[in-house]
């Protein structure tokens, strides 16, 4: 006779965005929470829009890192990769060289590179940070650049040190190396995405 009782599962339990596939999402942070209740009044009034969907948004942001020095110790991919995960709280995957050059004794396939993409709730939690504690803690920090849009509403930035992340700690790196930050909206115009981005906290120089 077969038990009416379900056997327990010692797998199940609660599942968190990017756990697995029965992964469920994760509440608003605040800084989610701000963009939706103080952003975008802000730019429906500032620029007109009609409808609250019209009002564009960060759909996601890539954190990467190129390392001509991995090409020849896979040691210094670890560490950066390692670094990268601190930073942004996912571990990255590692990128290739898409094509041979012999001047650089690159072998297309060979690892030279990691990046990490956000999402979502890890998405705006890095953004928060980024804005108000990371970039102010450049050395002579003056304000970003508004002219490093792509001509489609994306941004993208460069660092060149990893050591402003408070997440990295300056007694255990074994280099000083940089990364590129780019900010995907769904901005239709650059000028659309340097508002969006204004009124979420991005210091732009004046």
């Amino acid at each position: 006779m077969a038990s009416d009782k379900k056997k327990s599962n010692p797998k199940s339990g609660p599942i968190v965005e990017g756990s697995g596939e029965r992964a469920i999402p994760l509440p608003p942070s605040k800084f989610e929470v701000f963009y939706k209740v103080s952003c975008v009044p802000a730019l429906m009034k500032e620029i007109g829009y009609k409808n609250r969907l019209q009002v564009p948004r960060v759909e996601k942001v890539m954190v990467s890192s190129c390392l001509k020095e991995a090409t020849q110790d896979m040691k210094i991919l670890e560490r950066a990769a390692e670094e990268l995960s601190q930073i942004t709280g996912q571990r990255p995957v590692i990128t290739r060289a898409k094509k041979s050059i012999a001047n650089f004794k690159l072998r297309k396939g060979m690892p030279i590179g990691c990046a990490v993409t956000l999402r979502r709730h890890r998405m705006y939690e890095f953004l928060n940070r980024f804005f108000n504690v990371v970039l102010p803690r450049t050395r002579d920090f003056r304000g970003v650049s508004g002219k490093s849009f792509d001509g489609r509403g994306n941004y993208t930035l460069g660092i060149t040190e990893q050591i402003i992340f408070p997440e990295i700690d300056y007694d255990k790196i074994d280099k000083i190396r940089g990364m590129n930050i780019t900010i995907v909206t769904t901005a239709k115009t650059d000028n659309e995405a340097k508002a969006l981005l204004k009124v979420m906290g991005m210091p732009f120089k004046e």
